[in-house]
């Protein structure tokens, strides 16, 4: 059976604490949940498309190194992408967060080397 999306995240994830040693804890405390909780959505036993599961993808890939606040902010054409669409709503913003990390699951697969073929 092909691994999903969601999965595929997680599993990215888990690497990812792994190989820069963060811990459930300190995951817990920045997004909120209990430690349990990060632990049943590393082991499988939470779903993976769960909003705490996207919220923990997201402060892995960000405490890994990922882009800062800075950078986001200094993207004039993303925000102004957001500035055309939200509609100012706290609801809204996490609709849109949601859409948008989603897409950081489809990111392009590197390109091959040709030159091998």
């Amino acid at each position: 059976m092909p691994t999903s999306a969601p999965d595929a995240a997680i599993a990215l994830a888990a690497l990812r604490i792994k190989k820069f040693c963060i811990t459930q804890e300190e995951i817990s405390k920045a997004i909120g949940a209990s430690q349990s909780q990060i632990s049943r959505i590393l082991s499988g036993r939470t779903s993976a498309s769960s909003k705490l599961a996207l919220d923990l993808c997201t402060y892995v890939s960000l405490a890994a190194g990922g882009v800062s606040r800075e950078a986001v902010a200094g993207n004039d054409e993303l925000m102004d992408a957001l500035k055309d669409v939200w509609d100012g709503t706290p609801a809204h913003a996490r609709a849109l967060a949601t859409v948008i990390r989603s897409l950081g699951l489809f990111k392009s697969p590197p390109p091959q080397d040709r030159s091998t073929s």
